[in-house]
């Protein structure tokens, strides 16, 4: 087996742990969220998937700053039925005013990517690279926040890069990027509920 075809496999079975994870809405996803995108960096940069590749190395980041958000204590006066502190982030709704800034950031993320690809590399998918990227940035950061619209957004995402792996010749993650479609909204009735019922 080809060293790209063992990456993408392997990177594509801890996407589907990260992605069981994400449902249930545990912390340890942010655990298997550093390990993958140490695979995909190999992935991504043999496939010339550039912005792919740098959103790997944020990726990796941002897992660590997603683990310290949903680790933090909520505030003292929030208490579980049992009457003892929560150490879990609530899931909540997206502010208004926060999901503007958000739709703001995207536009200045994917005009900064577009003309870094477009310019500076060989990418063939300058475009559709860059908007999926940059629209994972946000997704991610909001799934840090725990805000259950992060799913929608990750739907936008999945089809996407669904399309853009299998014609980049990526045909595992371009499976598992389908499958996310999907789940992306069976994860989005499944955290409703989770929230009502906090």
């Amino acid at each position: 087996m080809e060293t790209l075809t063992l990456l993408d496999l392997t990177g594509t079975l801890f996407g589907l742990l990260y992605l069981y994870l994400e449902y249930r809405a545990s912390i340890h996803l942010w655990v298997v969220s550093m390990v993958m995108p140490a695979i995909d960096l190999f992935v991504y940069y043999q496939a010339g998937l550039y912005a792919d590749f740098g959103m790997a190395i944020y990726y990796l980041l941002a897992a660590v700053y997603g683990w310290a958000v949903w680790a933090r204590k909520k505030p003292a006066e929030s208490v579980d039925e049992k009457g003892g502190n929560s150490a879990e982030l609530a899931i909540t709704h997206t502010p208004l005013r926060v999901a503007l800034m958000l739709g703001a950031l995207f536009l200045v993320l994917w005009v900064a990517m577009y003309y870094v690809l477009s310019r500076f590399t060989d990418s063939t998918v300058p475009l559709t690279d860059s908007f999926g990227n940059s629209l994972s940035i946000i997704a991610l950061w909001m799934l840090a926040r725990k805000y259950v619209e992060q799913w929608l957004v990750w739907f936008v995402v999945d089809a996407l890069f669904f399309v853009l792996y299998i014609h980049k010749g990526v045909p595992f993650h371009g499976c598992l990027y389908g499958f996310y479609t999907v789940m992306a909204i069976v994860g989005y009735w499944k955290w409703l509920q989770m929230m009502k019922a906090q």
